[in-house]
């Protein structure tokens, strides 16, 4: 109870983490479009000025307090804002509106009061056309930065759902990977436990012993791998050399496996027993169909930007005409494997090479280790 309680605490914890950083990361970026933005309107409004003949550098403390109380009256719209951000859009634009609306005025009468006393002693009469200008540029200031405000959230938004879309993604195609991964070893393990019932029965029971020491070391180390986590060709190709070792206890006198593997493509990796289903085949519609002795073969090379795997085993004769049946599950379950690995950038094929011969044969773009 204690545990599932601690896990429980430990999700909130992370929930609210990740919460305080989405919420620091949006304070920052509004900041940094606040900044950018009155900049751009001071440096504007210079120019302009500037044009209608006021000169820019006396009159740059004026603009800087009227920026500056504009500032002030836009923090509070920017907080009002945001708790619309809840509401469809056309509410939020009604009400981004209605703030515009509102702080128009406001920032025409510090506007003047700070004319007058940027001019005193001189006398500040007010023209009407001129308070008219005033609120019309008050108010577009301030619904542009509504604007740009409402504008930054959805982009936010629309950022944040996209990584979570992402990682949705990935979460689906890391369980994908791992059901089909673990296809193969309760297929292996019915296998290999049906050998060791036929040794048993037989009476072989220091092959049987053997064969179940072999089968714990194999086991111990395919328990510790992750099926998303590529592993370079040769240390797989060494799970493989354990895989066929547990089976020659049984095929031992008629079983032989060779490997032809380039030494420039042993550090390739390649997804964690990939080639175990097609050595599984091997063995059971090679070797356990077949009275006389059987061949296993993996060739491995580099051709242009693919390695290149190929397993080869010799078969009974007469199933040259068609593929026997449960052979393909394995061969779907490889193929399904690396489609969802390699998203369409690898294919198997496979089938008989001549009569009495099986071949099957992998390209994986390289990833080196």
């Amino acid at each position: 109870m204690a545990s599932l309680a601690e896990a429980g605490f430990g999700a909130v914890a992370r929930k609210e983490t990740r919460q305080n950083r989405e919420d620091m990361e949006r304070r920052k970026a509004v900041f940094r479009l606040a900044a950018a933005y009155w900049v751009a309107v001071f440096l504007s409004t210079s120019v302009l000025w500037a044009v209608a003949g006021t000169d820019p550098i006396e009159s740059a403390p004026g603009k800087l307090a009227s920026i500056a109380f504009a500032l002030v009256l836009t923090t509070g719209m920017t907080m009002l804002l945001k708790r619309t951000l809840s509401w469809p859009l056309w509410q939020q634009a009604m009400a981004a509106f209605a703030l515009s609306l509102a702080a128009t005025p406001v920032s025409a009468v510090a506007d003047y009061l700070i004319y007058v006393f940027c001019v005193y002693p001189a006398p500040a009469p007010v023209d009407p056309k001129e308070l008219a200008y005033s609120l019309i540029f008050g108010m577009s200031l301030f619904f542009g930065w509504c604007c740009l405000y409402l504008v930054l959230c959805y982009s936010m938004a629309l950022a944040e759902g996209e990584r979570r879309m992402a990682a949705l993604r990935e979460e689906a195609l890391s369980a994908q990977m791992r059901a089909l991964a673990y296809q193969v070893n309760p297929h292996f393990l019915f296998n290999t436990l049906n050998a060791m019932t036929g040794l048993i029965e037989e009476g072989a029971n220091a092959h049987a012993r053997g064969m179940v020491l072999k089968l714990s070391a194999f086991l111990r180390k395919t328990l510790t791998l992750d099926p998303t986590q590529d592993i370079p060709l040769g240390e797989e190709l060494a799970l493989q050399s354990d895989y066929l070792a547990v089976e020659s206890t049984r095929f031992s006198d008629r079983m032989k496996v060779s490997f032809a593997v380039d030494d420039d493509v042993r550090e390739i990796c390649v997804p964690p027993l990939i080639l175990q289903p097609l050595f599984e085949n091997a063995v059971k519609y090679g070797v356990g169909a077949t009275r006389g002795a059987v061949e296993i073969m993996l060739r491995a090379e580099r051709l242009d930007d693919a390695l290149v795997i190929t397993v080869e085993n010799d078969t009974p004769p007469a199933d040259a005409d068609g593929m026997p049946a449960g052979m393909g599950i394995g061969l779907r379950n490889v193929a399904d494997r690396i489609a969802a690995h390699f998203s369409g950038t690898a294919s198997l094929s496979s089938g008989y090479i001549r009569p009495g011969r099986f071949g099957v044969r992998l390209s994986l773009p390289l990833a080196r280790s």
